[in-house]
């Protein structure tokens, strides 16, 4: 879903002149990606992650029909924008090169480029969405962590599991920073698709549920809970411009997302209709789809996979924030590892609280989808794309020509608006809306630092916020 704002990848170890002859060595092969093909990998496997496992929980929301329109309108939608920040990348790169300023040890972040083209406060804003979205990123992760495990080892309940997990993963101070980011997407990759196949066909031979329902849609309050869990799903490109920047042709990045969105589609449609398919309105209340999947040895490995993938996308949603944290303290040139892990503490603690006070797997997904990706990745991109090209000489003057589908400027604006509109309405007002009274729904039921969220012994399914 996040990775890392600062794949800080150093561009002296690779020029483009590397020829043919070069002699391509296993670390070569694992470590230095700048390809087509590294990007391609990056952007699919931090699209989905756990999410895979509350889609078929916003299925049930939204039922099968809104469900597969959205996945698609979202995905495109997400693709379009993700076009928009290249484009606006490229803008700025071009510009910057013009008056000589070389990128050879600097990598261009989004709020980087959002200054240079639009000031000052545009930086503040886009910094600030991006911050609090990899927080939340994180405090997700860590929830997702404690809610799997528990399907293998439930003799602990999940809040125990949170403060081991917290303690797991606050390892990640000691890791400088991540440079190559090849073989971990080769692997997350692999991870997701395994899981997401694994749900498919244990769904199928599952068959389905005795008097099995689906009744949904029912309530709007759920209807947009579920739509906003979408709109999360294909809002992964906090770092967009970290892997385009990483490329050693930047240009070709816009088809690069597209084909990842394709393949997301492959594993997000086929999981979530089935399990829908399969166990019908029981998916209400077990917000992760592994609660329902029968328990054997193919389900463990899912589980574990998971779990591994979590731990790695912790870390590249932290790491940013470490780096931001150590620039505010001034820290961030220290060469000694272990007062830099100590420097980088306080950033681990309120995430690991957060997570032991809301624990509620699901409906934090849309919560922070309402409130946070729905500016950072749809809302903020149109805008500063608008405004970017709104002179007529800037429009003359751009370093990137207009898609061959839109014909001419007025158009790409109408898009633009449309996206802005539609988000803010649809995606901020009555997702923020619905996920907001899901969430407080859900501290109602089941009180903040609540110990075992949706176990099966504790909380007969009576109680349930979907039953009300």
């Amino acid at each position: 879903m996040i990775s890392s704002l600062n794949q800080t990848i150093e561009h002296d170890e690779r020029e483009e002149e590397k020829g043919d002859n070069q002699l391509f060595s296993i670390k070569n092969l694992l470590w230095h990606g700048g390809s087509v093909y590294d990007a391609w990998f990056s952007c699919a496997s931090n699209q989905v992650a756990q999410v895979l496992l509350t889609l078929p929980y916003s299925f049930s929301q939204l039922g099968m029909l809104s469900g597969i329109i959205f996945q698609v309108f979202y995905g495109l939608l997400g693709s379009w924008t993700a076009y928009l920040i290249s484009i606006l990348y490229i803008e700025y790169r071009t510009r910057k090169e013009k008056e000589n300023v070389s990128f050879k040890n600097h990598v261009i972040q989004w709020f980087e480029v959002l200054d240079g083209l639009l000031g000052p406060y545009w930086k503040a804003i886009g910094l600030a969405f991006n911050c609090t979205f990899l927080l939340f990123g994180s405090v997700i992760q860590l929830i997702g962590c404690a809610s799997n495990i528990y399907y293998i080892n439930d003799n602990l309940d999940k809040r125990t599991w949170t403060y081991i997990f917290g303690a797991c993963c606050a390892t990640t101070v000691f890791i400088p920073s991540f440079h190559n980011y090849r073989i971990w997407s080769f692997l997350g990759l692999g991870m997701t698709t395994y899981t997401a196949w694994y749900m498919t066909i244990a769904a199928f031979v599952h068959g389905q549920v005795e008097n099995v329902t689906h009744s949904g849609p029912t309530k709007l309050v759920l209807y947009f809970t579920g739509a906003t869990n979408i709109l999360y799903t294909f809002g992964g490109h906090a770092v967009t411009v970290e892997i385009m920047h990483a490329m050693w042709k930047p240009q070709k990045f816009k088809y690069v997302y597209l084909v990842a969105t394709v393949y997301v589609f492959t594993l997000t449609l086929p999981s979530a209709s089935a399990v829908y398919w399969a166990f019908g309105d029981k998916l209400l209340d077990h917000a992760n789809a592994f609660s329902l999947l029968p328990r054997n040895a193919w389900r463990d490995a899912a589980v574990v996979l998971m779990l591994i993938h979590q731990f790695i996308t912790f870390g590249f949603a932290c790491t940013p924030l470490y780096f931001v944290w150590e620039k505010v303290i001034g820290m961030h040139d220290t060469k000694s590892i272990c007062l830099r892990a100590l420097a980088r503490l306080p950033v681990v603690i309120p995430i690991w609280f957060l997570a032991i006070i809301f624990p509620f797997f699901g409906p934090i997904n849309s919560a922070v989808g309402a409130l946070l990706v729905s500016f950072t990745v749809y809302i903020i991109p149109s805008l500063a794309h608008m405004l970017t090209f709104r002179s007529a000489t800037a429009r003359q003057n751009a370093a990137e020509k207009l898609p061959r589908f839109i014909p001419n400027w007025t158009i790409m604006f109408i898009v633009n608006a449309f996206i802005v509109v539609w988000v803010f309405v649809v995606g901020f007002g009555f997702g923020g809306w619905a996920s907001m009274a899901n969430f407080i729904n859900q501290v109602d039921t089941f009180g903040l630092f609540a110990k075992c969220y949706q176990c099966p012994t504790r909380s007969p399914p009576s109680n349930h916020t979907a039953h009300h």
